[in-house]
C-alpha cells in the first residue's frame, strides 16, 4: 500500500474523533474541524505526482474541484433547512445527497456544454 492510500484514511480517522470530541465543546470547533479541507491537498498531491507537475491537468483538477464545492455546499445547505423543518438524520442525508446529485449532474452538464 501506498501512503496517498493509506493517509487519507488515517486523517479521516482522527477527524472523526475530533469532532466527537469538540462537539461537546464548541458546535462551531466541531463544524469547522469537519469542513477543514484535508482531502483537497491530498488530492492536489496525488495529481500533481501523477502528472510529473503538469500545469494543465493541475489547472483542470483544480477547476473542478471549485465546481464540485457547489454541490457540497447545496447539500449542507439542504442539510441545514431539513434539520431546521424537523426532519431526521436519515431523511436529512438523503435530501442533501439528492440536492448533491441534482447540484454534480448540473455541473457536469455545464462543463460539457461549455468544453471545461
Amino acid at each position: 500500500m501506498k501512503w496517498q492510500d493509506i493517509l487519507p484514511v488515517l486523517l479521516s480517522i482522527l477527524v472523526i474523533i475530533a469532532v466527537a470530541i469538540l462537539q461537546k465543546q464548541s458546535k462551531l470547533a466541531a463544524a469547522l474541524t469537519a469542513t477543514m479541507p484535508l482531502t483537497v491537498p491530498l488530492a492536489l498531491w496525488i495529481v500533481y505526482s501523477s502528472s510529473d507537475g503538469d500545469r494543465e491537468a493541475m489547472t483542470r483538477f483544480s477547476l473542478g474541484m471549485v465546481l464540485g464545492i457547489i454541490p457540497t455546499i447545496g447539500f449542507l445547505v439542504a442539510a441545514w433547512l431539513a434539520s431546521r423543518a424537523g426532519l431526521r438524520l436519515v431523511p436529512t442525508i438523503l435530501l442533501g445527497y439528492g440536492v448533491w446529485a441534482i447540484g454534480a449532474a448540473a455541473i457536469i452538464t455545464l462543463r460539457r456544454s461549455l468544453g471545461l
